[in-house]
């Protein structure tokens, strides 16, 4: 961290310090404090009103040894279960930590030069990036210097501090959309021309209730040139953004409003001004993005010792990937619900200092451990083991992506972590067989989709439906989800379940693509071909709730033990 960082970091720490001090005196204004602490990144929890919800952010995902290290002494003093959340955005969430204890958090998150600051409110979010940038076998160049002057450059920046909602960037530098760029505010996609490095930027992407993909820019934009275009947008959403009604804040609507064709002329002259009064740090974040390329590589295959023992061989076909550079491999640490354990920090961040690793967290809610050399497979292999880490099928049907849910969250409807271990049982036992085809499972606990389940395979919204006295906690079903660049494929409704039924929903459903698929089909060309109305018919016995005393378990969510209660209000994220 550069000397001027740190006065700011410490100055904000005692900042914190101080309104906590006010607010315990009734000198300052709890609303007030709200809008302060979600600023840095502190929100609200469900069932408590002293301990709260800390987001970490991880610029683009990469996280050092002595950083997953610091991550585990926080676990260790700070956070009951002693345990943290990795999202699909790349952040890491800690909860329960004591109202008093913040300042604490804040100091040692600063230790290892990581903040929770404008992980939440209406500023730029964690800039997010492709896990497998400067590894990939297929990207032009890595994207990483350039993803990473972004962050650099809009945290704390004057411009993106009362932004009218949030916003949301991606970067990807392989054809495979890996880091979802068409759901995002803006995405940002590596391409050459003519031997020049260079963008495919996006705009106007979003999921929750309303989602839509993002658009085009412009067909191609120098690498000169990103951050004026992105800054121009920014200045556009800001000056231009609906304030009133928070439902239509987001930058999507903007340019609903605006119309596409007028909104990119308004970012297109917009970033002519920014580039003739362009200012020292954006000159800076530019030329350090220009001169770090990445080192030159050759394709290779690894030299991966072979084993006899069919559980790391299973573990090697579903979570061991070549990579570009001659004679390694990365591999897909899976972190069963997104939950890490501080001892399973620890032990990772000690693997990467024995093996000279990196990591970086995923989209998926994993991490993945790079630069494995791949004669060393075994031994990373008997180390997450150790860990409880070394699970197979990352990627595939067992590997489910939730949401923290009503455990948690204010406006969460329903515990997708129930019905995630529910699932993960079920792969176990009873789709043991199918538990690593190829087909992506995401649940979210409402219609916001923090859970991605717009753009799975089989998708999951928690919901609640009212039968006679009784609130039945339901899943909304969505087949068909799927983004590429420049294309977002948003799921379309099968049927709504009980949330005690959903596990057998969606075990009918792979079992008739199972039954189905012809030879290297894949689930979503499957339901194209069979038809939706075969899957809807599928489960369709599964939808009716009629309050029979057999049904009386359907009141009860999964993951918990008491009768269902709908209580959900409205979450700190719309603040």
């Amino acid at each position: 961290m550069r000397k001027d960082e740190t006065v700011i970091v410490d100055t904000e720490i005692r900042h914190l310090a101080q309104q906590i001090e006010k607010l315990k005196r009734g000198q300052l204004c709890p609303k007030l404090f709200k809008k302060m602490r979600l600023q840095y990144g502190i929100y609200s929890i469900r069932g408590s009103a002293t301990a709260y919800m800390a987001r970490v952010r991880i610029p683009l995902g990469i996280l050092r040894a002595d950083q997953l290290d610091g991550l585990a002494q926080i676990c260790d003093e700070l956070i009951p279960a002693r345990a943290c959340h990795l999202t699909t955005r790349q952040d890491v969430q800690l909860y329960g930590i004591a109202h008093d204890r913040l300042p604490a958090l804040f100091e040692m998150l600063a230790r290892v030069e990581l903040t929770s600051r404008e992980a939440s409110g209406n500023v730029v979010r964690n800039v997010t990036c492709c896990p497998w940038a400067g590894i990939s076998t297929e990207e032009p160049f890595d994207i990483t210097p350039y993803a990473e002057a972004v962050s650099t450059y809009l945290l704390r920046n004057p411009l993106t501090q009362l932004l009218p909602r949030k916003i949301k960037i991606a970067f990807e530098g392989c054809p495979t959309d890996h880091a979802r760029t068409p759901i995002h505010d803006i995405g940002v996609v590596a391409a050459l021309h003519n031997g020049e490095r260079g963008f495919r930027i996006y705009a106007g992407g979003g999921l929750g209730p309303v989602p839509r993909g993002a658009q085009l820019i412009e067909p191609w934009t120098s690498a000169a040139w990103l951050l004026p275009t992105i800054e121009g947008i920014l200045r556009i959403f800001e000056r231009l953004g609906e304030r009133e009604q928070r439902a239509k804040a987001r930058l999507k609507f903007l340019v609903e409003r605006m119309g596409w064709d007028k909104f990119q002329q308004a970012v297109l002259e917009e970033r002519s001004l920014i580039w003739a009064t362009q200012s020292g740090l954006m000159l800076w974040a530019t030329a350090s993005a220009e001169a770090s390329p990445e080192p030159p590589s050759v394709r290779a295959d690894p030299v991966v010792a072979q084993h006899d023992d069919p559980a790391i061989a299973r573990w090697r076909a579903t979570n061991v990937i070549a990579q570009k550079q001659a004679g390694y491999v990365s591999v897909i640490v899976r972190v069963p619900l997104g939950d890490i354990t501080a001892a399973q920090l620890r032990g990772v961040a000690r693997l990467m200092r024995e093996r000279a690793l990196s990591v970086r967290i995923m989209p998926t809610q994993n991490l993945l451990l790079r630069d494995v050399p791949g004669s060393h497979l075994r031994q990373v292999y008997e180390a997450l083991e150790r860990l409880g880490l070394a699970r197979p099928s990352a990627g595939r049907l067992a590997d489910v992506t939730r949401c923290p849910g009503a455990d948690t969250c204010l406006s969460a409807i329903t515990h997708p972590r129930g019905l995630a271990q529910a699932l993960e049982d079920l792969c176990n036992d009873g789709l043991s067989a199918l538990a690593d085809e190829p087909i992506a499972v995401k649940i979210s606990g409402c219609p916001n989709s923090c859970g991605h389940h717009l753009i799975a395979d089989i998708g999951c919204f928690g919901m609640a439906v009212r039968q006679g006295s009784r609130t039945i906690p339901c899943y909304q079903l969505l087949l068909g989800g799927a983004t590429q660049e420049g294309d977002a494929r948003f799921g379309k409704r099968l049927v709504r379940v009980a949330a005690r039924r959903t596990p057998e929903a969606i075990r009918r459903i792979v079992t008739l693509y199972a039954q189905e698929r012809q030879p290297n089909e894949n689930f979503q060309a499957c339901v194209g071909r069979v038809g939706f109305a075969a899957f809807e018919q599928q489960v369709g016995d599964l939808t009716a709730i009629t309050g029979d005393a057999a049904e009386a378990d359907l009141g009860v969510d999964l993951g918990t033990t008491e009768p269902f209660t709908l209580d959900a209000g409205k979450g700190e994220c719309a603040e």
